[in-house]
């Protein structure tokens, strides 16, 4: 990416870097604000910018006017009336060469967000983008086109987060994230949350929820999703560089899935238009009632290839929690009638993979994809809302992987709030089994289980194709290239301290998995 306004800090190994040198990263174009002319209403631009799903020709482009983000009435302080919204892109900073621009109308039926799709970008390039409305000047954000199909990429830096309860701890990763400078972000679901923390007073930070009732109504979805995007740091973040997201269970309700009754058609009906209102994401991905199209694909050249999986809408019913046993359940979890992905997006996936036009596939999803077995017993079963759970639909799509010889599968899970590497195999209790892919599970950003006894010897030895297992905060930075993939993942050591000159991000374990190779190689 273009050397502008940036200090490089590099976050390389296991070397702890300090909070006082990632704090003084922030470039100037991450919080840039300028005010044009006195307002009829006060700053709407209170939630920031941001940009998402890098095509080679275009990228979304994303605002919500809010001036009073945390009105009950998930309004934003917007009065009952539509507003012209200008936009920009531009080739420079200094927005001396406009590339495009445009006007849009926020109105209210969409909470005042506005999804810009400019086509006709360059394929591979730097643009930066701003809007204007009622004589304010938004923050400028810096975004990126992907490559051209089948272009030539000798490189891909990204990173991958998820898990953000707001009430759980400061969002230090986007600091490091920004001293990283990605040339993309994922983000792999429960970017908000729609109930309050469980954790004790002493475990959480010292910031409160605007209200703390269970989230429902379309309201309060908005004013959950309005708290959370007025963290500076993820704003920051936003601004960037593009991000790819999907959602997980907290986005609604926790552990929903493919049923429905009225009570939760309503809490997805309002949860999937507050996430859309939310997330720069192409109108394709609009809402229809309680209906959303989240799984896509994204290309970066002849280097990389982006699933994105929607683990959650089409997923039979979880099977009561057997803890460890034999029984129904088990029979039930391994039942071929039921499936995690849906036949039309379980299709989709396979027939995608037939062709690999990339080096790496990368299938950025919610949940465990690998087993994690505690007792070395094939009888009994556990992880009913993981994979594991849908134990069928898990192996038609490593039996796909597999036949179809898709060379560097790489799967990226969220959820567990836990850093997790593991290699993938077709049965995990032959440990002699082939393996055909690696899984990178990100820890939370936030959302805490410091307090969960780290897996003993015997249950690694009962599970040899899991390499790696950390309960701290943090997120996973990846680069790509044509010979190998790394994964760091990185830690915070305390994401309770306000102070980040306190605070210590270092990379806590690194792997690599060489091109045509499969399985992870410690660094």
């Amino acid at each position: 990416m273009g050397q502008v306004n940036r200090r490089a800090v590099l976050l390389g190994g296991a070397a702890a870097v300090s909070a006082a040198a990632l704090s003084s990263t922030v470039p100037s174009w991450a919080n840039a604000r300028t005010l044009a002319a006195a307002p009829a209403i006060r700053d709407p631009f209170q939630l920031g910018v941001a940009s998402g799903d890098p095509l080679p020709d275009s990228v979304v482009l994303w605002t919500r006017l809010a001036p009073a983000p945390l009105n009950p009435d998930g309004f934003g302080g917007m009065p009952d009336a539509s507003y012209t919204v200008d936009w920009e892109i531009a080739n420079d900073q200094a927005f001396s060469s406009i590339a495009q621009k445009g006007t849009a109308t926020a109105a209210r039926a969409s909470g005042h967000s506005v999804h810009i799709e400019p086509v006709g970008l360059e394929p591979g390039r730097e643009y930066f983008y701003r809007f204007k409305t009622s004589g304010y000047i938004s923050p400028v954000g810096r975004t990126r086109t992907a490559p051209a199909a089948g272009a030539a990429v000798n490189q891909l830096k990204y990173c991958f987060s998820s898990c953000q309860h707001w009430e759980e701890g400061w969002y230090h990763s986007y600091k490091g994230m920004l001293a990283d400078n990605p040339e993309l972000v994922l983000f792999l679901g429960d970017y908000m949350y729609e109930k309050k923390s469980g954790r004790a007073a002493a475990e959480r930070n010292p910031r409160k929820l605007a209200f703390t009732d269970e989230v429902k109504t379309l309201a309060q979805y908005r004013a959950r999703h309005a708290q959370h995007k007025t963290d500076a740091d993820l704003q920051n973040a936003h601004a960037m560089a593009p991000w790819i997201v999907v959602f997980d269970d907290h986005e609604v309700m926790n552990n929903w899935n493919g049923t429905t009754s009225p009570a939760t058609a309503d809490r997805k009906t309002a949860g999937f238009q507050a996430f859309y209102e939310n997330m720069p994401i192409r109108s394709t991905a609009k809402p229809s009632g309680a209906s959303i199209r989240l799984y896509r694909q994204f290309g970066w050249g002849n280097l990389a290839r982006f699933h994105m999986l929607d683990t959650r809408q089409y997923r039979s019913a979880q099977v009561p929690d057997p803890s460890g046993s034999a029984g129904p359940s088990c029979t039930d979890m391994r039942s071929t009638s039921r499936g995690i992905l849906g036949t039309a997006q379980e299709a989709w996936l396979l027939k995608a993979l037939e062709t690999q036009p990339a080096k790496w596939d990368f299938l950025g999803q919610q949940v465990f994809f690998a087993t994690r077995d505690g007792d070395g017993n094939k009888a009994t079963c556990e992880s009913p809302d993981s994979w594991q759970g849908y134990e069928a639909s898990r192996d038609r799509i490593a039996k796909g992987i597999v036949d179809r010889k898709v060379p560097n599968p790489i799967v990226l899970t969220g959820d567990v709030h836990r850093h997790w590497a593991a290699d993938l195999r077709r049965d995990y209790f032959n440990h002699n089994d082939p393996v055909f892919g690696s899984e990178l599970v990100t820890t939370s950003v936030t959302s805490n289980s410091d307090t969960a006894t780290d897996p003993s010897s015997t249950w690694l030895s009962n599970n040899p194709h899991i390499k790696y297992c950390r309960g701290k905060r943090g997120y996973v930075r990846v680069t790509a290239s044509q010979t190998q993939m790394r994964a760091d993942f990185m830690t915070v050591s305390d994401t309770t301290e306000y102070d980040f000159s306190k605070v210590t991000l270092a990379a806590d374990r690194s792997y690599v998995v060489e091109a045509g190779k499969p399985g992870l190689q410690k660094v």
